[in-house]
């Protein structure tokens, strides 16, 4: 499982460190350090399988000799606390080869650090773990100030850059590293992602853990002491410690952006947050026994699936809520409003297809939800501006809703129903502002592409408000980024209206093959545009993309009045291909002065007439994420841009600079989007929902490119083309686990059987029909453990818990437990004890912690007692083998740390010895030299100079001092220099 990790630190000599020093040890190289005056030798440390300096524009050559660069930055520092430089950690992906893994580690810094100006000294490292596994990751250290190029053409360091030191920098490398990541394992068809934001931000109540190189592993096996493995050890151990109090915490992370999960899954996210084979197998055991993990039964694929109480809980209320909102009848509008609407669009020259009226009638009748789902380019936003204009004649309030700010805008462009994302709607229902009322009608478009939380969430609070909703999408475009297929599932149970007349293409060929990628046809689609001609293979996607470019310029030239874009997958390719059409463009003259302008993706420049992109929602300005538009005057603080809706907005630089070229995006901000006349670049990530929604954009033509090193030959490129990824449901298969019937205001969920027989995970589970409902599945816990014999151990538990819950409801109700009570808890106890040795103690504690648990054993509901008396077991287990590790960890520690001591002592000794008998006074220095880092090295050991103030005298020093001894030692060093003493 791919790992998020990205961390940011300033090398300083404040802390006693080198530049020089840095760079040596993370390229495994040897420097010589002329501050110094010694060289720093790392040339036997291992891991290191790429090393280079990437320079700026405008950099000298010379200063991709690592020595070289840091010696000149060391120089350029005066100050004994000057910050030298910048360094940079990311974690690469294990599952990508080292090739591509040094392939994403240059591109983004090349992207992020040198295109800003910086020097980038970029070492991947890709060292094995103790585990076996490797842990892939890159040390790039940057330079902080800027590049000054004299009148004769020498460089040298100028000012430090303070606009690098900014905390919104820092936030945006944080997510442009986690977009980077998982844009290029998509694109290299790579089944992992990561998510950049904090375990807090993700709602998950884990502690983020350090990265810990194999480097710090070995030091920690030698018994050398290194806080930062310790601390990774003992986050891993906490988290371990949490999972094992709650396991729940797993599934609720694992399912956060998946609906349901694998064995392997689970595995993997309990093998990075716990420490140790014991805590890891713990661990594993008490999630696979929780309550809260239900089996699914086997996958398509033959795999073991599961999912979460918490998810099964989800889609049940969402189910609850489209069910409510399905059986009321409060928000119909009248024949006479709708009539007069269409009549409205007929006199601006709109009129609806049999399709669209159709599906007019649907959304606007009483029903309190509506379905809609429409094959892209059916005038579903037409169809919506006409039902506005019905329901708010009939006195309803229309808000729109989408996922993204373009699809928001898109939304209200096309339809004028006012509109917002998603979160800026629940943001202010949680202020308790702008509620829904039943009055309001609330229209979410692309609901394809929101999760089945943030769904549930805004269709409870429409239930409970008694507005009434209306879902539009295509299941069959761009998936959710969290888990499940809220929309598809809604559709499958409470119908909806389709509209598969497409109107956005002109020709019908075209239409046609809309549909096909609509209905999963995708190669019958890609052949209509080879026949056609628009389809182009290259043999390379960089020849490939040298053709797309070409092709764009003469259909720019040709069609100048018409609205284009570049779709490809990457905002990498993004990138190239914008770079290539400006280069085009500044070639023919079509663009006027450039500019230069740091923006948050780096330096870019832009001239009037420029088209670009904003990244970000700005409510100032009304634009959103995805917005296009076209530059009428550019300088370095202030911004004129023409919209493509025609609206015109100007802004300084200062307030907002999320912003890039625009001639190429990628495909996933296009969802949405309609233009004239579209090029496409094909990768490796494409599949079949994003292939049907780049072919889709265009009125008039749609061109595709590719390269044969990415797509052999045709048949791979619809292979590609055509993977299906939809999303699922934990709804979509049959529960392998069930439940008795139900209690009043009880979870279907009370009850389980906490552990999982192999037979009922063995056992396929037959997927759950379309049409049916979550809350038609049954569900037996019978089918979880087919053994209707109780063991020995199950009844000694249920009566141990029996009479431990009689004593603690006497002691509850303030009243005391009498002696033949006590009695029969000994009893219990020690019956439960030969069974299990140590068991009753173990349940003890568990009961202790669950008045719940204690209760639903006392019923006969033993399962989940004595999976938490394992736990408990498990625990005790795993705290005496620490206990004894960090016993034997100490003793060895010691042992070394003597060992060392001793070493140190011969080493002081003899390098005085040369310092006094040194023939030349370089060989003296050199000597003294290294005497003074064996001094400043104890206060980096405060264990080692513990241990030698003992030692004073056999080091020259007065035995009664009790100052720091690495002080004295330097002291001593200096006092010697000063009176000319040759030691």
């Amino acid at each position: 499982m791919a790992i998020y990790h990205f961390s940011a630190k300033v090398i300083s000599r404040a802390v006693g460190s080198s530049a020089v020093a840095a760079a040596a040890y993370r390229s495994a190289d040897r420097l010589h350090d002329e501050r110094l005056g010694r060289a720093h030798d790392f040339s036997n440390k291992a891991g290191v399988v790429h090393s280079e300096v990437l320079l700026p524009e405008g950099a000298p050559e010379e200063w991709r000799d690592r020595e070289k660069l840091w010696n000149d930055v060391e120089a350029a520092e005066i100050r004994k606390d000057a910050q030298l430089a910048r360094e940079i950690e990311f974690a690469i992906p294990r599952e990508m080869t080292e090739k591509q893994g040094i392939e994403l580690a240059r591109d983004f810094v090349q992207s992020e650090f040198v295109d800003r100006g910086m020097i980038a000294d970029l070492n991947v490292h890709w060292d094995i773990g103790a585990d076996g596994l490797a842990r892939p990751h890159a040390h790039v250290m940057l330079t902080m100030r800027e590049i000054r190029i004299g009148e004769d053409g020498s460089a040298e360091f100028g000012a430090k850059v303070r606009d690098w030191n900014r905390t919104e920098l820092l936030t945006h490398w944080r997510e442009a590293w986690g977009t980077h990541v998982n844009e290029r394992l998509a694109s290299l068809d790579i089944d992992a992602r990561i998510d950049h934001r904090s375990l807090e931000a993700q709602g998950i109540d884990l502690e983020p853990q350090h990265k810990i190189g194999p480097a710090a592993s070995r030091m920690v096996e030698q018994g050398l002491e290194v806080d930062r493995a310790e601390e990774h050890l003992d986050i891993a151990r906490r988290n371990g410690e949490k999972l094992l109090a709650n396991p729940s915490i797993a599934l609720d992370t694992i399912t956060h952006h998946q609906a349901t999960f694998t064995n392997r899954d689970l595995a993997m996210f309990v093998h990075r947050h716990s420490a140790g084979t014991i805590q890891f197998d713990a661990v594993m055991g008490a999630v696979k026994a929780s309550p809260d993990l239900i089996a699914l039964g086997k996958d398509g694929r033959g795999e073991d699936r599961f999912t979460s109480r918490a998810m099964i809980e989800t889609e049940q209320r969402l189910e609850r809520a489209t069910a409510t909102l399905d059986a009321r009848r409060n928000h119909g509008v009248a024949e006479r409003h709708r009539e007069r609407a269409l009549a409205s669009a007929s006199e601006r020259g709109l009129d609806l297809s049999a399709e669209q009226r159709g599906a007019l009638e649907h959304v606007t009748s009483a029903r309190g939800i509506s379905n809609v789902i429409g094959y892209a380019g059916t005038g579903k936003s037409a169809m919506l501006g006409v039902a506005r204009e019905a329901w708010e004649a009939a006195g309803y309030n229309v808000q729109g809703a989408a996922l993204s700010g373009i699809a928001a805008e898109g939304l209200e462009y096309g339809s004028g129903i006012a509109s917002r994302t998603l979160a800026s709607l629940e943001h202010q229902w949680g202020q308790d502002r702008e509620r829904l009322t039943s009055n309001h009608i609330l229209v979410i478009d692309e609901a394809g592409m929101v999760g089945t939380r943030q769904l549930e969430r805004v269709l409870s609070e429409a239930e409970s408000q008694g507005a009434k909703v209306v879902l539009v999408g295509d299941p069959q475009q761009l998936q959710a980024i969290e888990a499940g297929a809220a929309f598809r599932a809604a559709a499958e149970r409470h119908g909806a209206v389709e509209i598969m007349d497409i109107r956005r293409q002109q020709e019908e060929w075209q239409r046609e093959a809309t549909r096909e990628l609509a209905t999963g046809r995708t190669g019958a689609a890609i052949g209509r545009y080879v026949e056609a001609g628009h389809v182009h293979a290259a043999e390379t996607r960089e020849a490939a993309r040298a053709e797309l470019v070409d092709a764009w310029d003469r259909d720019r030239q040709a069609h100048p009045g018409a609205s284009r874009i570049i779709l490809t997958h990457t905002n990498d390719e993004a990138r190239l291909l914008n770079a290539e059409v400006r280069e085009r463009l500044k070639e023919g003259g079509a663009l006027a002065k450039e500019v230069g302008i740091t923006v948050e993706r780096g330096e870019r420049a832009f001239a009037s007439g420029d088209r670009i992109i904003f990244l970000r929602n700005g409510r100032e300005l009304g634009v959103k994420n995805g917005s296009l538009g076209s530059v009428e005057s550019v300088s370095p603080a202030r911004m004129a841009v023409t919209l493509d809706d025609g609206r015109r907005v100007a802004f300084d630089l200062k307030d907002y600079a999320h912003l890039d070229h625009g001639y190429a995006a990628t495909i996933h901000k296009a969802q949405g989007m309609t233009v004239d006349r579209v090029q496409v670049l094909a990768t490796p990530g494409v599949d079949s929902h994003s292939t049907y929604v780049a072919l889709s954009r265009h009125r008039e033509q749609v061109s595709l490119y590719y390269g044969r090193d990415d797509f052999a030959n045709q048949s791979k490129l619809v292979r590609f083309a055509s993977r299906e990824r939809g999303k699922d449901m934990a709804s979509d298969y049959k529960v392998a686990e069930a439940t008795k019937a139900a209690e009043p205001k009880r979870s279907m969920f009370d009850g389980f059987k906490l552990t999982v027989s192999r037979k009922a995970l063995d056992a396929p589970a037959p997927k759950l029909r379309r049409d049916a409902r979550l809350s038609e599945v049954k569900i037996s816990a019978r089918s979880l453990d087919p053994a209707a014999a109780r063991s020995p151990l199950e009844r000694a538990v249920e009566r141990f818990a029996r009479v431990t819950k009689e004593i603690v409801d006497v002691r509850c109700a303030g009243g005391k437990e009498l002696p033949h009570e006590l009695d029969s808890y000994r009893k219990a106890y020690s019956q439960l004890d030969a069974l299990r040795p140590g068991g009753a103690s173990d349940l003890r504690e568990a009961f202790g912690k669950s008045y719940k648990l204690t209760s639903q054993a006392a019923e006969g509901k033993t399962a989940g007692a004595i999976a938490a008396m394992d736990r408990e077991a498990a625990a005790r287990a795993a705290e005496r083998a620490a206990a004894e590790r960090a016993g034997r960890e100490r003793a060895r520690q010691a042992a070394e740390t003597e060992k060392r001591a001793e070493l140190f002592v011969a080493s002081w000794k003899e390098e005085s010895l040369r310092a006094r008998k040194a023939p030349t006074y370089a060989a003296r220095d050199e000597a003294r030299a290294n005497l003074n880092d064996m001094a400043k090295s104890l206060h980096r050991d405060p264990q080692l100079e513990s241990l030698l103030q003992n030692r004073r005298a056999d080091l020259g020093l007065k035995s009664s001092a009790t100052g720091s001894l690495s002080h004295d030692l330097q002291q001593y060093l200096g006092r010697s220099r000063g009176m000319g003493i040759s030691m």
